[in-house]
């Protein structure tokens, strides 16, 4: 184990033979001599550990260089994508707590054994949410159907529907000026798409926000940045104590539809219907695949992607791609008769679109071998083009890390960015497990999220093997090194 943050051993046991010296010869040991010297022997110990790293990592040069010619032009090409199309293809979507979900669970784990990889389930709970039959029709100003997904957790209206008139706002502030115009109406948030991370805010609460102030069902504009009238779906929170209405997502399309009929000053009426309903929590498994270490199997690093998607689209992107390069990355090392000193371990999630349920209930269950934790990796963005590392850990782990992408250099992605994240590895950051994930040139990806478009059409089979290739290369060289991350 490395020391933990204050420095490397060296450093300590060079100080304290500086004490005992000074105690010897009748020097203070705290004078301005001792502190420049010790502070002078410091940043010598620091450099020759910093040498010393660069040049074990360097050593992994020519097996870096193998594991990528294999993803990418040796006998794995295209193998990412072929094992994603016959997933897809196969199963379909993937909701939480649905047949499909299950399908997909013994199909990966049929897969994975076939490959020669250790493979094991582990049972968890999760939510079991049911879309049913759904529609929106316009009746007002003029007859319109309405393209709609039901959000999860929804509550469903009652049988003969919900028919009201809408109260269209741009932003939670408006709702809140307006809040006497709401009462008894359908309200639709036209929120302009400023980034996914700021706008889901409103698909997340827009419901509650809503029922605060009378509304008795809620529309959300799709958050996307682009449509062709497509409605995305996801995962929406009720507040405790607020009234729980009917809420789905209609298109870019239909929101500013309504917004411009209405700042005419035109009366408009809606007819929203939604079977959703909520069932007790369902069985389910992560799905873990294994190389075992050859010095310390106690030892892990974690790679992973979810396996559950949402109830549209064949879940391709989101995160099928994900879950198919987990596996490549320990298909390509095993291929290659390589062996880590620690074990690497591929976690397929489970119920990751409902809030990373699968994942808070494996470290639950690990955390208590949380300092055998080497380094957790998450790809859920998408397998285009990669880009960079994104890492989240101390200065000392990200010099190492700083090394290793270096090996990246024959697909150009030798980059290291801040902030390394992802629902299903941040419990693990939390706790300060340094984190890995893939950033890949996403510019596309909220276009398919959530949504019929998210096919193995978005998918290219050589930025698969670019990805595949650089997950590998890092998950096994941290795995191999003679120390774990300094955490």
């Amino acid at each position: 184990m490395m020391a933990q943050e204050g420095g490397p051993p060296i450093l300590l046991s060079l100080f304290m033979f500086l004490l005992m010296l000074s105690a010897q010869c009748g020097c203070h040991p705290h004078s301005a001599g001792s502190i420049r010297s010790l502070a002078a022997a410091g940043a010598v110990s620091n450099q020759t550990a910093s040498e010393d790293i660069a040049a074990e990592v360097a050593g992994y040069t020519d097996v870096a260089k193998k594991i990528i010619d294999l993803a990418v032009f040796g006998a794995a090409q295209n193998r990412s994508h072929r094992r994603l199309a016959d997933f897809t293809d196969t199963i379909g979507n993937r909701v939480s707590g649905s047949h499909n979900l299950e399908l997909a669970i013994k199909y990966m784990y049929n897969a994975v054994s076939q490959d020669g990889l250790d493979v094991h389930l582990e049972p968890v709970k999760i939510p079991h949410w049911v879309r049913g039959k759904e529609s929106a029709e316009m009746i007002a100003p003029r007859a319109k159907s309405l393209a709609i997904l039901g959000l999860g957790s929804s509550v469903g209206t009652p049988a003969e529907g919900i028919e009201a008139e809408v109260l269209v706002v741009q932003s939670f502030e408006e709702l809140k000026r307006r809040a006497s115009e709401a009462i008894g109406k359908i309200v639709v948030f036209n929120q302009p798409f400023v980034s996914y991370g700021e706008t889901v805010a409103y698909r997340e609460l827009g419901a509650s926000e809503a029922a605060k102030v009378g509304a008795v069902a809620s529309l959300i504009r799709s958050v996307t940045p682009f449509s062709i009238n497509s409605p995305h779906t996801g995962w929406q929170d009720y507040q405790d104590g607020v009234k729980r209405i009917p809420t789905a997502c209609i298109t870019i399309e239909d929101a500013e539809l309504m917004s411009r009929m209405a700042q005419r000053g035109q009366k408009v009426v809606v007819r929203l219907t939604m079977e959703a309903k909520t069932l007790p929590d369902a069985d389910s498994f992560n799905t873990v695949a294994e190389i075992t270490g050859w010095q310390h199997p106690e030892q892990v690093v974690l790679l992973s992607g979810h396996l559950d998607s949402w109830d549209v689209g064949q879940g391709a992107m989101d995160d099928g791609g994900g879950a198919m390069i987990s596996w490549e990355a320990l298909s390509l090392i095993k291929d290659l008769g390589l062996r880590p000193r620690r074990t690497l371990r591929a976690v397929l999630w489970t119920a990751e679109e409902q809030g990373g349920v699968g994942a808070q209930q494996y470290f639950d269950l690990h955390k208590v071998n949380m300092s055998n934790f080497d380094l957790v990796m998450e790809s859920d963005m998408g397998t285009f083009n990669p880009v960079a590392l994104q890492f989240t850990g101390n200065d000392a782990a990200r010099k190492v890390m700083e090394e290793v992408v270096k090996l990246l250099a024959p697909i150009n992605t030798t980059k290291l960015e801040v902030h390394g994240e992802g629902t299903d590895i941040s419990p693990w950051l939390k706790a300060g497990v340094p984190g890995a994930s893939l950033h890949v040139a996403d510019s596309r990806y909220f276009w398919f999220h959530h949504s019929e478009g998210d096919t193995m059409t978005v998918q290219d089979p050589q930025e698969m093997n670019l990805c595949s290739a650089l997950w590998a290369v890092v998950a096994y060289v941290v795995a191999d090194l003679q120390d774990m991350l300094p955490r």
